[in-house]
């Protein structure tokens, strides 16, 4: 799908016309693909590079554009359960266009960020910014998933919650890789900031993209290390909730057997004592429950 933007009176509109400066090609077919290739001379291998969720952060200066990768949180859906994902974005920045391509459709100028914009390298910015802010989003959720499953791990028997508890993690390993190379592509942004022609307001809202990545990378650090931990503590959680239960179940089994040997022994087909007795049967039931009450004595003595 392709949508087109133009920059008027800082705002960012939408446009129907085929000059549009900003074009945005989400997952493009093998035509648009083509016609990037053929009319803006973007190299084939960067182009796929940009549309790969597993390629790293980057930038590449050509000689009539500046292609730029970054990685971002892939939209979540239901299909996904609960296993994040990140995707990649790719930025062609030309001297009077703007290109950008992605595998995942989402709202990309939404939030606050993009009320006013001024020009390329402003756009650039704040789509790097706003993929921060959407880590931090997604880390947000990861501990309130991660909260739930803890207190139904707490009473649970299952290994499902564990496999969650491992999905999230696993999640986390890839944030901190995404969120990493962002780190190491603003870097590289901030030392060509000549190069790419920054303004002294653009240069300074750099500076504070690289601190807040490197706090969402920090947040992101904490919560894998905390999830990392408490993997262990939960599985030793449910093994000590069967054992808890197997305790229970064989008092309720020995429980049931002692009585039904006293009974047993007094149903033999040979001679025992009270065979004749008028009152044998409620005896033999109160053999059965002293038995029964001699057991549990027994039992909270030793302390099992």
């Amino acid at each position: 799908m392709l949508q087109k933007y133009k920059i008027i009176e800082h705002r960012l509109v939408e446009q129907a016309e085929n000059d549009a400066p900003i074009l945005i090609f989400f997952n493009p077919t093998e035509e648009e693909r083509k016609y990037l290739v053929e009319n803006f001379l973007i190299d084939e291998h960067t182009l796929a590079s940009a549309l790969d969720p597993d390629e790293l952060s980057r930038i590449e200066y050509e000689p009539n554009h500046v292609a730029l990768i970054y990685k971002k949180p892939k939209s979540f859906s239901a299909k996904d359960t609960i296993f994040f994902k990140v995707t990649s974005v790719g930025v062609f920045l030309f001297k009077e266009h703007m290109v950008i391509v992605t595998n995942d459709e989402y709202p990309l100028f939404e939030g606050k960020q993009f009320s006013k914009v001024n020009s390329f390298n402003d756009i650039l910015l704040k789509l790097v910014y706003r993929s921060i802010f959407h880590f931090l989003e997604h880390l947000r959720a990861i501990n309130m998933v991660t909260d739930e499953f803890q207190q139904k791990i707490n009473t649970s028997l299952e290994n499902k919650y564990l496999i969650d508890l491992f999905t999230l993690g696993k999640s986390l390993v890839y944030y901190l890789n995404a969120i990493n190379t962002n780190g190491v592509l603003v870097e590289k942004l901030k030392m060509n900031t000549l190069k790419l022609r920054l303004t002294t307001e653009e240069a300074e809202f750099l500076d504070d993209i690289i601190i807040e990545n490197t706090q969402c990378y920090r947040q992101a650090e904490i919560h894998s290390n905390i999830l990392a931990s408490l993997m262990d503590a939960r599985a030793s959680i449910v093994s000590n909730n069967l054992n808890v239960l197997m305790k229970t179940l064989n008092i309720i089994t020995i429980g049931i057997m002692v009585p039904t040997f006293v009974v047993s022994a007094f149903s033999m087909n040979v001679r025992i004592p009270f065979q004749t007795h008028p009152h044998a049967f409620w005896m033999i039931m109160g053999l059965a429950m002293v038995s029964v009450f001699g057991f549990f004595l027994f039992w909270k003595k030793k302390k099992w």
